[in-house]
């Protein structure tokens, strides 16, 4: 669905911020569209960090042509800079996260290895 509204729509193919009220205009040039779906594919959409940055940097919305409609507020590229922040900060904790956890997964290995190693070493045959 997302795919065919970016070949459709230079507003998605652009990431340009929506304007409010987009699904209904949507609905009534295509209204063949399921409403969950396109629910759905709108908000993958505007949860993407291309939309977020775009919406961050950008004054206006802008209709399904392409054409700005109101502008946009400083409440809502307020809010995508705080979503970018925290998701940039999410990733950077679970990077952290799972490198410490291969840390330890390598010393315990080594670990293992060592003790292997003394047991037979030090077994009796």
């Amino acid at each position: 669905m997302l795919k065919s509204l970016q070949e459709q729509f230079p507003v998605f193919r652009d990431c340009l911020p929506l304007a409010i009220g987009i699904d209904k205009a949507l609905l009534a040039r295509m209204p063949e569209i399921e409403k969950k779906v396109l629910r759905i594919a709108l908000s993958l959409h505007t949860h993407s960090m291309r939309y977020l940055r775009a919406t961050e940097k950008a004054s206006h919305r802008f209709d399904l042509d392409g054409n700005q409609a109101e502008e946009l507020t400083e409440e809502h590229r307020k809010h995508a800079s705080d979503t970018i922040r925290e998701r940039l900060k999410k990733q950077a904790e679970e990077r952290r996260a799972q490198q410490k956890a291969e840390k330890e997964a390598e010393a315990a290995r080594v670990r293992t290895e060592k003790l292997t190693a003394l047991a037979e070493k030090f077994s009796r045959k």
